[in-house]
């Protein structure tokens, strides 16, 4: 049976085929769509990493992740509180417009908006200054250390396309919020926006004029989401298309057996966690009169409950590093002790149970994803049947990210699913300002669960104030273990990254953050 989301994939793949042949066009096969063309519509990594072909930062991540200049060809730390930027000359946007202070400063001012859902990426933003117009002023919190960091994924936008859009304001995905940008884009990057029917197709043309020497040789590039894992092994096999950065697990010996697909594969830094709403009230329990998930003691009995090496060798194919760490080893910030994970021991999760006053179990919402992370939906299908075992009833509640994660942000569950990546910093100051941190300021934006510690937020902040790597990693360091102490959250795994590569693909660029670099990919003469 031909469904509407399938026959739109079919639809997209046949126009793209019958369409006009271009030279070294990239067919691009993602699981799920990007959910806006507005980069700070929502801090969504793979969006993000799209639009990192259309838009750019002042800096970037080399291939080696290391940092390097982008629209800025210099910097310097003019004092404890300013960061001095040169602008590179001769830039242009897409549409002809030259690229000067005042995008920077308008684009700076967007992203840091109260009602900017990217506020977070830029903690210890204050203000910017035009010194002139290729020279810009950044003023931060005293002696931040990961200012360059934060800005590899603030993309700058042509200030006058955003007054004649009327396009100043940031839109948000999650609160419904569009605007022009949420359809549109003007960038500076390798490739320029062409058109968009959202989940069905997405297109992008080589910039002739980009300012930076081309090392790749695609001509256009043609993303079609197929959200059918069979649908994208299938057209992967068949050469419908070129690339899919979501290969199926459980498709990988089917793909390798394939003489004209390369699988390329690893584990990513994105660790896949479980969160717990931790507001005064339950929001969907049998429990009225209080939260349950307040109590520690609840929230070990639900880390004890879970056997994560079945989710890995059996959701996971093995291929994902189960982990008691909300960071991946290769994060800054990451401490081998704090990788230990409470043990499974379903009778000691009845017994704490029982000890916290609820010795026949609970009920609770239990929020996931089908088009987030890998195999999401699956994994919360083991975890509730692990819960189920030692008495909780999980209300499972499955659905795609755009509409389950506006139920995160308005607190709309009491357990749910997290992945962090700690991109763009790559650094645990990332996930512990982004999501440990209490709802303050910029800090806890994806605080989604009201969880608070005075402790650790006082840790998080002299960490951001320090200067001295070795005393600022100490500093995250206690209080990721704090946070491991209180069973804040429960730690699952780092998810694998599988990769998938046609025959016309001669050579593509693969790092641990799972982004894409197609500016750095070579087809096939």
């Amino acid at each position: 049976m031909l469904t509407i989301k399938s026959a739109a994939m079919a639809l997209a793949l046949t126009t793209a085929m019958a369409a006009p042949a271009i030279a070294a066009t990239m067919r691009w096969a993602p699981q799920r769509d990007i959910v806006s063309m507005d980069p700070y519509s929502y801090g969504d990594t793979f969006t993000l990493s799209v639009l990192n072909h259309v838009y750019e930062g002042l800096v970037r991540y080399d291939a080696t992740l290391q940092i390097e200049p982008a629209l800025a060809e210099k910097w310097e730390v003019v004092s404890p509180t300013v960061w001095r930027f040169h602008l590179r000359k001769g830039v242009k946007f897409h549409d002809g417009a030259d690229f000067t202070a005042d995008d920077v400063l308008a684009s700076l001012k967007r992203v840091s908006d109260q009602t900017s859902p990217l506020r977070g990426n830029l903690p210890a933003y204050v203000s910017s200054e035009k010194i002139d117009d290729h020279t810009v002023d950044i003023h931060v919190t005293e002696n931040y250390p990961l200012l360059l960091n934060d800005l590899t994924n603030i993309h700058i936008f042509d200030q006058g396309w955003l007054v004649t859009n009327k396009a100043e304001a940031p839109t948000d995905v999650a609160k419904g919020v569009e605007g022009y940008a949420t359809s549109h884009a003007n960038g500076t990057g390798p490739f320029k926006f062409i058109s968009r029917k959202p989940d069905v197709e997405t297109v992008f043309d080589v910039n002739p004029d980009w300012w930076d020497k081309r090392q790749h040789n695609i001509d256009r590039i043609v993303m079609t989401p197929i959200t059918s894992p069979a649908t994208r092994v299938a057209a992967l096999i068949s050469g419908e298309i070129d690339f899919t950065n979501q290969a199926p697990l459980q498709d990988i010996p089917r793909l390798q057996a394939s003489s004209n697909v390369k699988v390329l594969s690893n584990n990513e830094l994105r660790t896949i966690f479980l969160v717990m709403n931790q507001s005064p009230k339950a929001f969907e329990s049998d429990v009225t009169d209080k939260n349950p998930l307040q109590d520690i003691k609840v929230r070990q009995a639900l880390y004890h409950a879970i056997d994560a090496d079945a989710i890995q060798k059996v959701v996971m194919s093995g291929l994902s590093r189960t982990t008691g760490s909300l960071v991946a080893p290769a994060i800054p910030g990451y401490v081998p002790d704090l990788d230990k994970r409470l043990s499974y021991d379903p009778d000691k999760a009845k017994a704490l149970l029982a000890e916290a006053g609820y010795p026949n179990g609970f009920s609770f919402s239990f929020l996931c994803r089908n088009t987030e992370f890998v195999n999401e939906e699956q994994i919360c299908q083991a975890v509730s049947a692990m819960w189920a075992r030692v008495g909780l009833r999980p209300n499972l509640n499955v659905g795609p990210t755009t509409i389950q994660d506006a139920k995160f942000d308005t607190l709309q569950f009491d357990v749910g699913t997290l992945g962090w990546a700690n991109e763009p910093m790559l650094d645990s100051y990332s996930i512990l300002v982004q999501v440990v941190h209490s709802k303050t300021g910029n800090a806890g934006v994806f605080n989604w669960g009201a969880w608070k510690d005075t402790e650790i937020d006082g840790l998080i902040d002299e960490a951001g104030r320090t200067i001295d790597r070795t005393a600022r990693l100490a500093l995250q360091s206690k209080a990721l273990q704090r946070a491991n102490d209180l069973s804040m959250f429960i730690p699952v795994h780092q998810q694998p990254m599988a990769w998938a590569v046609g025959s016309n693909v001669k050579d593509v660029l693969q790092l641990s953050d799972n982004k894409a670099r197609h500016w750095l990919t070579h087809m096939a003469d």
